[in-house]
């Protein structure tokens, strides 16, 4: 068995300090074979926003795949924002911006998807698809497959956002070489969904696992919320962790568990 912490959308600049070392603590407690952390790990790409999400990561166990979000990217300075898109995000955090970590159960592939063009949506390009065929399409099938991208490949009901642009051509791809599961964040919500309600790719159906803001201050009607993800084989359990001020701690507040069948993924029963 393999469990993932999977965390998002950190936003130091604008977090709730107060819960970063009961937030630590948890993680630290589970125990989680990946840490994974589908972006924006600050609020406005500055250096000293980076060196806070850096100390914070360092306390963290490894290892940890970790990928950039729009607000990674500097938004006022258009200098940096065209020609530095990501020059901090690299000098403090990391210089992979395609980090991998495979071992005999489990594969996890980084995406990044945030564009200096846009202010808030995510692309993938066409380079990105083919690096998800040559990373994932080799694998024994008894490997759970996972990409990470910060930009939702799914949404909610009546969510005002957009799914990552190139989705349909990306969901390709993922559906040929088998992906099993695909992280993501932006959106400030936990959700749960399956790529073949969105997407007719030829009848393989992913898990498309959203976390909520782990640790910032913009909540969404959410308290904060970071997933723990078991994978055993076949089957995958979701742990929803909630912030809880009475408490002053995090703790599971709900469960989610799937099967794989010859339908793909769908929820045991």
């Amino acid at each position: 068995m393999r469990t993932l912490v999977h965390l998002s959308d950190l936003h130091f600049g604008r977090v709730d300090k107060a819960i970063l070392q009961p937030l630590i603590d948890r993680i630290k407690a589970i125990g989680p074979d990946v840490i994974v952390i589908s972006g924006d790990l600050t609020q406005r790409a500055r250096s000293a926003e980076f060196i806070e999400a850096r100390k914070f990561l360092d306390e963290l166990p490894s290892p940890q795949i970790v990928v950039p979000g729009n607000h990674d990217v500097p938004l006022y300075n258009l200098f940096d924002r065209f020609f530095r898109a990501l020059d901090r995000y690299r000098k403090h955090i990391t210089e992979d911006l395609s980090p991998f970590h495979a071992d005999e159960e489990i594969a996890v592939l980084g995406i990044n998807t945030a564009r200096s063009l846009t202010i808030k949506e995510g692309r993938i390009n066409a380079r990105q698809i083919a690096e998800i065929k040559a990373r994932m399409c080799g694998l024994a099938p008894e490997v759970t497959k996972i990409v990470v991208t910060h930009h939702p490949f799914d949404l909610p009901e009546n969510s005002p956002h957009g799914v990552v642009g190139r989705a349909r051509q990306a969901m390709v791809a993922i559906a040929g070489c088998g992906v099993d599961v695909i992280l993501s964040g932006h959106l400030h919500l936990s959700h749960t969904g399956h790529s073949a309600e969105r997407f007719d790719v030829g009848g393989h159906s992913s898990l498309i696992i959203q976390a909520g803001t782990a640790t910032s201050t913009r909540g969404r009607g959410e308290q904060n919320a970071f997933n723990v993800i078991r994978i055993d084989g076949k089957m995958i359990r979701i742990e929803r962790n909630f912030w809880q001020p009475e408490g002053s701690l995090f703790g599971i507040a709900g469960t989610e568990q799937f099967e794989e069948t010859t339908r793909g993924w769908v929820r045991a029963a």
